[in-house]
């Protein structure tokens, strides 16, 4: 469910009855939602949420019998629907924030390791216990998953199974606040908010950049384009505000 408040988005993971667990038409709705912001030049932020009590429980394991036994098919839903979903979070140029609460397993840590700030609820529980129905961690979601969590964090939920509280991933770095379960949502929207009261352009250049080399470039290789903004008028804003002791109009 995608709703739109202003500047600020909102982007639901909505599976009544299934603590929210992601779907096959769910991956491919997700990407396909996640697009659309792209159109929408007034947004400014996202905030990714789970619908009621949890963010996102996994996968949708009562279809895995459909497809999950054929080499073909397994692939086609990795690489194409669950990776086509979580890479169009990370090729958004909007800040993402992550508001989670309750379960946090496996889908759910992926799509929260796409965000750019995640926020959760003190009882909120992380995980990826895939190795209990007797499967790995497809590499690239592995990848992504060891990156923003840490590989030390990443063996302990596919190795052991271990499910993970939030004060522990706030201690590791995963997580930037962890508050009580009732302000969460108050959490992260104050978070979205400040993203509003900064410049736009030196958010989607910044995530430009960060995606950059979190992709293997070097900084050397980006500097042809680094300094393109320097005659931008929300550059010019910015400085011209701070000058004159005034808030900047962005």
């Amino acid at each position: 469910d995608l709703r739109i408040d202003g500047a600020i988005a909102r982007l639901t993971i909505a599976h009544p009855g299934k603590l929210n667990a992601m779907s096959r038409p769910m991956w491919r709705e997700l990407a396909l939602a996640v697009a659309s912001l792209a159109d929408r030049p007034a947004l400014r932020a996202v905030v990714v949420a789970g619908e009621g009590n949890h963010f996102c429980a996994g996968g949708d394991i009562g279809e895995y019998p459909d497809f999950r036994f054929d080499e073909a098919a397994l692939r086609d839903f990795h690489e194409r629907e669950v990776w086509g979903g979580l890479q169009a979070l990370l090729n958004c140029d909007l800040p993402l924030i992550a508001q989670i609460a309750g379960h946090c397993m496996g889908a759910g840590v992926e799509i929260a390791s796409c965000c750019d700030l995640r926020v959760a609820g003190v009882s909120a529980r992380f995980g990826a216990p895939i190795a209990r129905l007797g499967f790995p961690m497809a590499p690239r979601e592995a990848e992504l998953v060891a990156r923003e969590a840490g590989l030390a964090t990443a063996r302990e939920m596919l190795l052991q199974a271990v499910v993970i509280d939030a004060p522990t991933l706030k201690a590791r770095g995963f997580l930037h606040a962890v508050v009580p379960d009732d302000t969460v949502a108050d959490e992260a929207a104050t978070r979205a908010w400040r993203v509003t009261e900064l410049s736009p352009l030196a958010a989607r250049l910044n995530k430009r950049t960060l995606r950059a080399l979190v992709q293997g470039a070097r900084p050397d290789e980006l500097l042809a384009q680094a300094y393109a903004y320097a005659d931008h008028p929300e550059h010019r804003e910015g400085i011209d505000a701070f000058l004159n002791k005034r808030p900047p109009v962005v």
